[in-house]
C-alpha cells in the first residue's frame, strides 16, 4: 500500500510543468542558458531588404535621384529592379494612407508630399520666411547680444542709424526683450536677448557667444604712413647724389671768394 501510495502520490511541480510543456526539463544541466546577448539578438531589428534600402536612400536625398544611381548605391539589381521597389513602396504608402509618395521628377525619383497637404505646408514655409533676418536685423541683434543690457541709443551709436523699427521687429520674433530700465535721464528701456535667441543660434548660454577677436576675418590693412605699408622706393644712390650736389653747391658758392682771396695775396707779395 505504501508502495502504491508512493506510485500514485502527488506529482512534483517539475513533473507538472513537463506535462504542460511550458518549462524546461527538471535537470538544470540539461536546460539551455540564456544570456543578455541572446535576449538582445531576439529583439534585433527586422531584416533589411532592398526595398527598404531604396526608401532610406530617397528619404536622405535632397534632390531627385535617377534609378541607375539608386541601383549603384544599393549594390543589388539594376534600374528596372529599383523601379519595381518604388512601385511596391508607393502601393504600401497608399495602403497605409501616408501623406507622401515617390514621384518621378526631372529624370529622377524623389519623395514628395501629396497636394492635399499644400495648405499646411504653405503656412510652414511662410513661417520660415518670416523668421529670416535681414542684414540690418542681424547687425542690431549682434550689438544687443554683446552689449546687453543696452539702450536703443547705445545700439544706434554703434550702427549710426535709427534702430527703433528693427528692435520692434526682433521683439516680435521673440529674439529681443525688455529687461529693465536704465538709470539715465528719462529712464530709457534696456534690451537683451531671449531664450529663443539661444535656441535659434544653437548656444547653451550667452557665455558661449564667439569672441569678437575670433569673428575678425584678418588683420586690417595698415593705414598710410604706418609701419607695414609699402612706401615709394628711394633710388639707391639718391642720398649720395643729394650729398654730391650739396657739396658741389657749397664749392660753387665759396669757390669765387676763395680764388679772389688767393689772387689778392699773390699781388701783395
Amino acid at each position: 500500500m505504501e508502495g502504491d501510495d508512493a506510485s500514485t502520490g502527488v506529482t512534483t511541480q517539475d513533473e507538472e510543468h513537463d506535462l504542460d510543456g511550458n518549462y524546461a526539463p527538471t535537470d538544470e544541466n540539461d536546460a539551455p542558458e540564456t544570456t543578455p546577448e541572446d535576449a538582445t539578438a531576439d529583439d534585433a531589428a527586422p531584416e533589411i531588404v532592398p526595398r527598404h534600402v531604396v526608401e532610406a536612400i530617397l528619404f536622405a536625398a535632397d534632390s531627385p535621384m535617377p534609378a541607375a544611381k539608386i541601383s549603384s548605391v544599393l549594390g543589388v539589381g539594376d534600374a528596372r529592379d529599383v523601379r519595381k521597389h518604388i512601385e511596391s513602396l508607393n502601393e504600401s504608402y497608399a495602403t497605409n494612407g501616408n501623406s507622401f509618395r515617390i514621384e518621378l521628377l526631372a529624370g529622377g525619383y524623389q519623395m514628395m508630399t501629396l497636394p492635399a497637404y499644400n495648405t499646411w505646408l504653405a503656412k510652414l514655409l511662410q513661417t520660415r520666411q518670416e523668421t529670416k533676418l535681414s542684414p540690418a536685423a542681424m547687425e542690431t541683434l549682434a550689438i544687443v547680444a554683446y552689449k546687453q543690457p543696452c539702450t536703443r541709443a547705445e545700439v544706434e551709436a554703434v550702427r549710426g542709424v535709427a534702430v527703433g523699427d528693427v528692435i520692434n521687429r526682433l521683439r516680435e520674433m521673440n529674439l529681443v526683450k525688455i529687461v529693465g530700465r536704465a538709470e539715465d535721464l528719462g529712464r530709457p528701456m534696456l534690451y537683451g536677448t531671449t531664450k529663443r535667441f539661444l535656441e535659434v543660434f544653437g548656444l547653451p548660454s550667452l557665455n558661449d557667444l564667439p569672441r569678437v577677436e575670433a569673428l575678425s576675418s584678418g588683420a586690417r590693412e595698415p593705414a598710410r604712413g604706418t609701419p607695414g605699408q609699402d612706401s615709394p622706393e628711394t633710388p639707391p644712390n639718391a642720398a649720395e647724389a643729394e650729398g654730391t650736389d650739396s657739396d658741389d653747391a657749397s664749392t660753387n658758392e665759396n669757390g669765387p671768394d676763395a680764388n679772389s682771396t688767393q689772387s689778392a695775396s699773390e699781388e701783395s707779395k
